[in-house]
C-alpha cells in the first residue's frame, strides 16, 4: 500500500499487519521531509503514526468519532483522511491548517489548537448519539500533558457519573511506566478486554443480585473488590476505575498488532473505557528521539543534520530578551517567582530556571491554576510573574478578574506570541489580549515596541502595584543591541516619536513601525503627521491625549489586535468622553473574525494593516 494512494481510511481497512508497518514507516518520512521543508510540530505527531493508523483502521470515521486534544498531532491524521494531495501546503497561507479544523475534513470532528478539551468534547458527542439514538462510536485521544488540565479530570469524573459509551486513549509519552510494557501486561490486557470475560463478568453481577438480600450483596461487594485490588496492584489505573472509567494498560503504542487487538475489544465494552498506551515522541527520527523538547516544533532544517536551513546570523528574540531580564532581576530579589504553564521554553522562563530552579514553578498545562497559584504567591509575599502565551491566557479570564484583580494583588502577566503568530494561524493568534485585559479593572497593560522598552517595562512592573500585564510579539529584536542604560516607565505616558501636525498616528506595540512607514509615504505627499509611540493601552494618559487631540483633527490607530474593544476603542472612547466628537478617526486593527495561517507580513498586507496599505488608505479618504 503507498501512502499517495490512501485517499480515505477505507483504503486500509484490507492492509496485513506487515503493511501496516510499512505504511507507518512511509507515514513518517513524509512527516519529516514536509516539516524539514517548512517547519511544523513534529515529535509528536511521529509519536503517534502507529496509534492514528490503528485508530482509523479499526473505527469507521467520518461516522465513528475520533476528538484529538493538543491538534498538532494530527499530521498523520491528516495524511490518512485524503489530505496527502495537500499536504505540502501544511500551515502555509491558503494551505492544510496546522491543527484540527472542522471546515477544512468532515474527518475533523472538533478542532483543537489547545489542550485539554478532547474528553470533554467527546462526551458531548456521546450523549448527544444517545439523544438522537444513533449507535456510532466516540473516541477522545489526549496526551499525558494535557492531563495536567484541570478540564481534563472534570470531563472525566463527568463521564464517569454519565457512563455513556466512549473510549479514552490516553496517550502516554513519558517512559516512566514503560517496564509495564511487557507479556504479562499484555495477557492481563487481554483478560480483562476479553467478551467472554465481560460476559463472565456480567453473568456473576447478575447471579449475585438473585441471592438474599445481604448475602448477594456481601459477594458482589467482595468479587468487586478484588477485581480491583489486583488492577490495583497490577495496573496503574485504578484511579480512573474510581471515577466509573473502565481501564486497560498500558499498551506499547508502536505495536499495531496489540493496538488494534485491544481497540477491536475495549470499542464494544459498555460505558466509559481508558486505555493508556506508552508512545515515544519522536520516534522514528533519531535527533527528534535524543531531545524531543527541541523537536516538538521546528524550523524548516536538514533531515541528515538537524541544523536549521536558515544560517543567517539573527538578532535575539523577545522572548530571550525577557528571560535575561527577569533573570537579572530574580538574582537580586528572591520575592521573584517565574511561572509557566508547560511552556518554559517557549516563554523565557528556562534561561531562570537553569540558574535559579527554586524561582521557576512549571504548574503544567493549567492556565487557571497557574494565575490563581499566583494570586496566593502574592498573597504570600512573592513577586509572582506568569509568563503565558496571549491566546493561551485566554482560558484564564475569570481567575485573573476574581483572584488577582478583585483583591489588587501584585502579579505580572507577561504574554508572549501577542498579535499574529504566523503558521500556527487562528488557534495561536493572540488577537483579543488588549480586549480582554482592557475590561479587567486595575489592570495596567503596556506594550512595548522594541527590545529596549521591553526589557525597561519588565523591570518597572516589579515595582508597580496591582496587577500588570505586558503584551508583545513572537520575533526578534529590532535592534539586536541593548541600550546600556535601563530607563523608568512612568505609568499611562505615550511618547511622541516623529512631531508632526494635522494627522495624528498612534501606534500600539511593535505596530508603531508599521505606522512610522506609513509617515514616511505622507511626508511624501506633503503631509506631515505626528507619531506616537502608545506605549500603555490602560491607563491612559487623559490630560497628554488631550493636548494632542487639540492640535489634531485625524487620529489614526493601529494595533495587532482585534478592532473590537481594542486601543483604538479606547481612543474612540477618549475622544467622545472628552468632547472631540468632529474628529476623524481611522482605526486599523485585526478584524472582528479569525485570522488563519500565513507569513505575518503577508497577513498585515492582506488585512490592509502594514504601513504601505495604512498610508494608501489615509490618502484616499482625507
Amino acid at each position: 500500500m503507498e501512502l499517495k494512494d490512501v485517499k480515505s481510511p477505507k483504503d486500509i481497512k484490507g492492509c496485513s499487519l506487515s503493511e501496516l508497518s510499512d505504511l507507518a514507516q512511509q507515514v513518517r518520512s513524509t512527516i519529516i521531509g514536509q516539516v524539514a521543508k517548512h517547519g511544523g510540530h513534529l515529535a509528536s505527531s511521529l509519536g503517534v503514526v502507529e496509534l492514528t493508523i490503528a485508530l482509523h483502521y479499526v473505527f469507521n470515521t467520518p461516522e465513528d468519532i475520533l476528538v484529538w486534544d493538543v491538534g498538532h498531532q494530527a499530521y498523520v491524521h491528516k495524511l490518512l483522511t485524503g489530505r496527502f494531495d495537500r499536504f505540502e501546503t501544511l500551515r502555509q497561507q491558503g494551505g492544510l491548517s496546522g491543527f484540527l479544523k472542522r471546515n477544512e475534513s468532515e474527518y475533523d470532528n472538533f478542532g483543537a489548537g489547545h489542550a485539554s478539551t478532547s474528553i470533554s468534547a467527546a462526551l458531548g458527542f456521546a450523549v448527544a448519539r444517545d439523544h438522537f439514538q444513533k449507535h456510532n462510536n466516540v473516541v477522545a485521544i489526549i496526551g499525558d500533558g494535557s492531563m495536567t488540565g484541570g478540564m481534563a479530570f472534570e470531563a472525566l469524573n463527568n463521564a464517569g457519573m454519565s457512563r455513556q459509551n466512549m473510549t479514552i486513549i490516553l496517550n502516554d509519552n513519558k517512559m516512566s511506566i514503560a517496564p509495564n510494557v511487557g507479556g504479562f501486561s499484555k495477557y492481563l490486557n487481554r483478560v480483562i478486554s476479553d467478551p467472554m470475560y465481560n460476559k463472565l463478568r456480567d453473568d456473576i453481577d447478575r447471579a449475585m443480585t438473585r441471592l438474599p438480600g445481604i448475602i448477594g450483596s456481601h459477594f458482589r461487594t467482595l468479587f468487586s473488590a478484588t477485581e480491583k485490588a489486583v488492577k490495583g496492584v497490577l495496573k496503574p489505573g485504578r484511579f480512573f476505575e474510581d471515577l466509573g472509567v473502565r481501564y486497560f494498560g498500558p499498551i506499547d503504542g508502536h505495536d499495531i498488532g496489540e493496538l488494534i487487538a485491544i481497540l477491536e475489544r475495549v470499542k464494544v465494552i459498555p460505558g466509559p473505557c481508558l486505555i493508556q498506551i506508552v508512545t515515544e515522541k519522536g520516534r522514528g527520527m533519531d535527533l527528534a528521539e535524543k531531545n524531543p523538547s527541541k523537536w516538538h516544533a521546528s524550523v524548516p532544517f536538514d533531515p541528515e543534520s538537524g541544523l536549521p536551513l536558515s544560517c543567517a546570523k539573527s538578532n535575539p528574540s523577545l522572548t530571550c530578551i525577557f528571560g535575561n531580564t527577569l533573570l537579572d532581576l530574580a538574582r537580586k530579589d528572591n520575592r521573584i517567582i517565574g511561572i509557566t504553564g508547560a511552556m518554559a521554553n517557549g516563554c523565557g522562563l528556562d534561561i531562570v530556571a537553569k540558574e535559579l530552579p527554586n524561582q521557576v514553578i512549571d504548574v503544567g498545562i493549567a492556565e487557571e491554576h497557574a494565575v490563581t497559584f499566583a494570586a496566593g504567591l502574592a498573597c504570600g509575599g512573592a513577586i509572582p510573574v506568569v509568563a503565558i502565551y496571549s491566546s493561551f491566557l485566554q482560558r484564564a479570564y475569570d481567575q485573573m478578574i476574581h483572584d488577582v484583580a478583585l483583591q489588587d494583588l501584585h502579579v505580572v502577566f507577561i504574554l508572549d506570541r501577542a498579535g499574529l503568530v504566523g503558521a500556527d494561524g487562528p488557534t495561536h493568534h493572540g488577537a483579543l489580549d488588549l480586549t480582554y485585559l482592557r475590561s479587567i479593572p486595575g489592570m495596567k497593560v503596556l506594550a512595548p515596541s522594541d527590545e529596549n522598552q521591553l526589557r525597561d517595562m519588565v523591570v518597572a512592573s516589579i515595582g508597580m502595584n496591582g496587577p500588570v500585564a505586558i503584551r508583545y510579539p513572537r520575533g526578534n529584536a529590532i535592534t539586536g543591541v541593548l541600550q546600556e542604560n535601563i530607563f523608568p516607565v512612568e505609568i499611562g505616558k505615550f511618547a511622541v516619536v516623529e512631531e508632526g501636525k494635522e494627522i495624528l498616528l498612534l501606534g500600539a506595540g511593535f505596530m508603531l513601525h508599521e505606522l512610522k512607514k506609513t509617515a514616511v509615504i505622507l511626508r511624501e505627499h506633503g503631509i506631515i503627521p505626528t507619531v506616537v509611540d502608545a506605549r500603555f493601552i490602560k491607563p491612559l494618559d487623559v490630560e497628554g491625549y488631550h493636548k494632542l487631540f487639540e492640535s489634531h483633527k485625524v487620529v489614526v490607530t493601529l494595533e495587532d489586535n482585534s478592532i473590537v474593544g481594542g486601543y483604538g476603542s479606547a481612543i474612540a472612547e477618549l475622544l467622545t468622553d472628552n468632547g472631540f466628537v468632529n474628529h476623524r478617526l481611522f482605526r486599523f486593527g485585526l478584524p472582528d473574525g479569525f485570522v488563519e495561517q500565513g507569513q505575518v507580513k503577508d497577513l498585515y498586507q492582506m488585512l490592509g494593516i502594514d504601513g504601505k496599505s495604512i498610508a494608501n488608505k489615509l490618502l484616499e479618504n482625507l
